[in-house]
């Protein structure tokens, strides 16, 4: 079993015994109880404490971080020894200390000694580097077996990318249960909710957002409900959303909920690349080049769909023809001995979003005017769509010269942004990131370009309701919002991934319903 354990800090004994209550409630499987923060700790506070968080009928772990290891302070050895010996007397199923205070005489006598007469008690032997990763894990963790080889060996350090991961789950995967590996910070999240599927000891969840005693902590609600930690197993196939940013994305909400609506074993994580190829490619073979880890895909958003088509035609694997004519890829299909297939869904959730919002057929598109604003990868699934059915496309930029480079490629028109306004199309596309959350008020199109006739569709998603839309229902325009793209290339996804349909109807609820929600 791996333990999802909420880590509680508090001012003073009520604090405490509330915050374990709640950790009870919300599904916590075990407590950690973070002492260091008390100002007034002294062994007798640090027993009852102990004593009051069994009271859960939880496992509780009992920990008084050192400062230079992510603690609120420092403590003289003789001190720190008391109280953790005291934490043991009391109950506690499991103590932290680190390697360097523990390695010491005059901590690793008395410390032994406690652990022998309280043998239900076992030592969680730790190591926390907060800047930058350890010089060698491996020769780390088989010191403090040495030290103590019926330790539960604990190793902690940030993750300034997220391919600075990989060291850290693979030293789990060799280690086995009696192991705690993860990364800090969101660059780490993935480690913390694959700790389950590795089979960690345990990994750690805060009590919410506000209450983390440690960088990169997810709350345990969503630890549970997000990111299905109930249903994960060494089996759990991994699909995540590979960009940057990526913490804004609908993506994981609405992949799980449909995974959970089908009883599918499989789990979808946030996957913050930050970089360019080089660094998206070593992710992606790091990823499909550790088969337990089970990876059966990727979707893929800014700044990462070229790179996504450049790492499949490198590797001299399949790209459907969209990908290739609109020069990206936003999903990744990770099949047998890590063969990865390139897509594009972009290009179908646009044209659906379009057809089925205004009720035609797609052929009805053809030498319909559209205004196309925008010349990034967005723009490129959409104009040639619209190319595709004979759609009169032109399309504006800011830069007259990202407009034409696009324009030319798909055999379409050109103009700068402000010739827009002399334009008389049927359909204004924004195809800009202008107006996504949080940069909520600015607008892609000037209010006096919009007209009563004409369909104006916004491929920003969130909000739901951008400042483009909200300007356009004022002029009576026919408005579509970026969500029912945003849904329908999902759908398309997730037949990719999975060879199957979703639950429509379930999807559409995750997403507008999270929409909704973000709306003042």
């Amino acid at each position: 079993m791996t333990y999802l354990t909420v880590s509680i800090a508090g001012i003073d004994a009520d604090q405490f015994a509330e915050r374990f209550k709640q950790a009870k409630a919300q599904g916590a499987e075990a407590i950690e109880v973070r002492l260091d923060g008390l100002a007034d700790l002294t062994p007798d506070l640090a027993g009852q404490l102990i004593t009051q968080a069994r009271k859960s009928k939880l496992p509780v772990i009992a920990t008084c971080r050192e400062k230079d290891e992510g603690g609120a302070r420092s403590f003289p050895i003789a001190e720190k020894t008391a109280i953790l010996a005291e934490c043991i007397k009391a109950g506690a199923e499991f103590i932290d200390c680190e390697l360097k205070v523990f390695a010491k005489k005059d901590a690793f006598g008395p410390l032994k000694e406690a652990l022998k007469a309280h043998p239900d008690c076992r030592l969680i032997l730790s190591a926390h580097r907060m800047k930058g990763r350890f010089e060698d894990i491996n020769i780390l963790y088989e010191t403090m077996l040495s030290l103590w080889p019926m330790a539960i060996c604990k190793l902690v350090y940030p993750a300034r990318h997220i391919n600075d991961c990989f060291e850290g789950l693979d030293l789990l995967h060799r280690a086995g249960k009696d192991m705690i590996v993860f990364c800090m910070g969101q660059a780490g999240l993935m480690t913390r909710v694959l700790a389950k599927k590795l089979g960690a000891f345990l990994t750690f969840a805060s009590l919410d957002e506000n209450s983390a005693t440690a960088a990169g902590q997810i709350p345990v609600g969503q630890m549970k409900q997000l990111y299905r930690w109930d249903r994960l197993d060494n089996e759990t196939e991994v699909f995540g959303l590979i960009g940057n940013p990526v913490s804004h994305s609908l993506s994981p909400a609405l992949f799980n909920a449909a995974f959970e609506a089908e009883a599918i074993n499989a789990v979808y994580l946030p996957f913050r690349v930050e970089g360019d190829q080089e660094q998206f490619s070593a992710f992606v073979d790091a990823m499909v080049e550790r088969p337990w880890l089970s990876v059966g895909g990727f979707s893929v958003t800014i700044p990462h769909k070229t790179h996504a088509l450049d790492y499949v035609n490198r590797k001299g694997e399949f790209v459907d023809t969209l990908a290739t004519s609109i020069g990206a890829a936003n999903t990744l299909k990770v099949g047998f001995n890590g063969i990865v297939c390139g897509y594009n869904t972009d290009y179908a959730g646009a044209m659906d979003a379009l057809t089925a919002s205004i009720g035609v057929d797609p052929h009805a598109l053809h030498q319909m005017e559209v205004a196309v604003v925008g010349a990034g990868g967005v723009a490129r699934a959409v104009v040639a769509g619209l190319v595709d059915v004979g759609a009169y496309v032109t399309v504006y930029n800011r830069t007259a010269k990202k407009a034409e480079s696009l324009a030319e490629e798909f055999r379409c028109k050109a103009a700068g942004l402000d010739a827009l306004e002399r334009a008389n199309p049927a359909v204004i596309i924004n195809c800009t990131s202008l107006g996504m959350y949080p940069d909520v008020e600015q607008c892609a199109v000037e209010k006096g370009v919009l007209r009563p006739d004409m369909t104006v569709f916004d491929t920003v998603y969130n909000p739901l309701r951008t400042r483009l839309l909200e300007a356009a229902e004022e002029v009576g325009a026919k408005t579509i919002s970026g969500a029912e793209m945003f849904i329908r290339q999902a759908i398309a996804q997730y037949h990719v991934f999975i060879g199957a349909e979703p639950d429509e109807k379930v999807i559409r609820s995750v997403v507008i319903d999270a929409l909704k929600s973000k709306t003042p």
